[in-house]
Formats: C-alpha cells, structure tokens, sequence
C-alpha cells in the first residue's frame, strides 16, 4: 500500500492510493497516520478497508501532499553509508555506522519549499531511502530480526548546511537540524511492495541537472544491520524515521562545490516509492 497525509500544513488526513490509483479517505479508521496508528497494526485495518470496498474517494485536484507520516519521534540518520559518497568527500570507510538524530521538527512535504537558513553559503542536497519503524525495536538479537519491526519505506533529502555541519561545531546536528531540510514523502509504501530494500535505485537533480544516481545495494551497511545497531543504544519506537544514507553526487564533493540557492529547483525518487520536487528559498 502507498500510505498518505494530503491537506493544508497542520491539517492534514491521511490516505491511501488505492491498486488503480485513485485517492482513498482513511478519516474513518484513522486521526492521522502516526506511530499509534501504526503501532495498532493501521495498515492491515486500511488493507482490509480497500478489500471491502468501503473507503470513500477523494478528489486530488489542488491537493497538497504532506509527510507520510505524522510527528515522528525521532529522526535517526546514517552518515557515510555509502562508499562512493565516503570517498568523494574525503572521509574513511567508517568500521561501524555513523549517527546523528536531527530534528524531527524538520519534516516537511515532498514538494514543500524548502529554506536555506540566514548565514548559510553551503546548503546541500542528499537523497536518501528513509526507513519508517512500526513496532518497538530494542536489544534485537541479530540484523535477522530488523525487517520485521518496518511499517514502510519512503523518499528523504536529508538537506544539509556544511559550513554548520563540519565548520561550526564538532557535532552534525547544527547543519542538519534547520527549518524544513527533511522534506518525506510522497507515500509511505509498506514492505509487502517491495521485494527487495537493497535494490532500489536513488536519483537526485538540480535544476535539471542529473546530480546522484545511486543504488541502495551499495550501502556499507544495510538496513537490516543498521536496525539492529541502532537498537542496542536506543529504543526505536513506532514512526521513528531513519535516514540511511546518501550516495555519491552530493555538492560538498562535486568540482566547485554547486551549493544550492534560492531559486534552485531539486527533483528526486527512488524505485517504487515516488518523486519529490523542491524550490529552495531564503529563510
């Protein structure tokens, strides 16, 4: 199923496409879709409700789409996942995964215009495969157990300020947390349309200009393992959002660093799980 919240900012209901495409209202089973709803098995309530035939259509036209998925509790990102995004900026092959949270406040729509923050010179782009928990993943005894705690999968850019990240702190978060730099979405796809997490190929342009083509076979650390790290430091819960890496083609390591600028236009997706298209804009 490919899961949704269209609607103003603050006001959105969720959704559902259904097998021909058509937009399905889910107010009647569900406030919104969050890790409640997905912690009380939501989505195998929705695949019964479409099933049945009961949900009612909505008209798309005029529409906004909003983040998948509603007030995540955390934003857990994997840096340098990637070992041709590792080698164009510099950085060692890491032994272990690279983490940093950022702010959860910083999830926005997939066509939502994104702000390059006052002061910033080197705001930069990173299409990632965004990794959405459905149930609590603590202590897993092995990578093996991991796929079983995922709700869905979705589009991220994992916007980022490099001066703020690597030039103004010894921690990532200054450049990673700013207003509107998670843009998510379209859908939240469950698992079940998906046969293979590690083989979906990512792509990011800018103004045109095809910037990343990457595929997410090429993690240093697949999602399984990441899951399974992750929950032996922290409790991942229901709608925590996980980042999981960029590949290669970012600006920070392109020839003359092409940091984006108001006015800029990012288009990005990756297999089966949709597009995003961003206009950057001042703060």
């Amino acid at each position: 199923m490919k899961l949704l919240r269209v609607g103003r900012t603050g006001s959105e209901r969720p959704a559902v496409l259904d097998a021909e495409g058509a937009l399905r209202d889910l107010s009647g089973i569900t406030g919104d879709i969050d890790g409640a709803f997905l912690a009380a098995d939501g989505p195998a309530r929705v695949a019964a409700a479409l099933a049945a035939g009961t949900l009612p259509e909505l008209d798309p036209r005029g529409l906004r789409i909003g983040a998948p998925v509603a007030r995540p509790g955390k934003i857990v990102c994997i840096g340098l996942n990637y070992r041709d995004h590792a080698e164009e900026t510099g950085a060692a092959i890491p032994p272990r995964p690279v983490v940093f949270l950022k702010d959860p406040g910083t999830v926005v729509g997939p066509e939502d215009t994104v702000l390059i923050p006052r002061g910033s010179a080197k705001t930069d782009w990173e299409v990632e495969l965004a990794v959405v928990l459905g149930r609590e993943a603590r202590y897993l005894e092995s990578p093996a157990e991991a796929l079983a705690a995922v709700a869905g999968y979705a589009v991220s850019n994992d916007v980022s300020e490099r001066a703020f990240q690597l030039e103004h702190s010894g921690q990532w978060d200054l450049g990673k947390s700013c207003e509107t730099f998670n843009p998510l979405g379209p859908w939240l796809v469950t698992p079940e349309e998906i046969t293979d997490p590690q083989a979906l190929g990512l792509r990011l342009s800018v103004n045109g200009v095809r910037r990343q083509d990457g595929n997410t076979r090429n993690m240093i650390f697949d999602i399984a393992h990441v899951l399974w790290y992750l929950s032996q430091y922290m409790v991942l819960r229901p709608g925590d959002v996980i980042n999981t890496g960029t590949p290669a083609g970012v600006a920070l390591g392109l020839p003359g660093t092409p940091y984006l600028r108001p006015g800029d236009s990012v288009e990005l997706g990756i297999d089966g799980l949709g597009r995003q298209r961003q206009t950057f804009a001042r703060a």
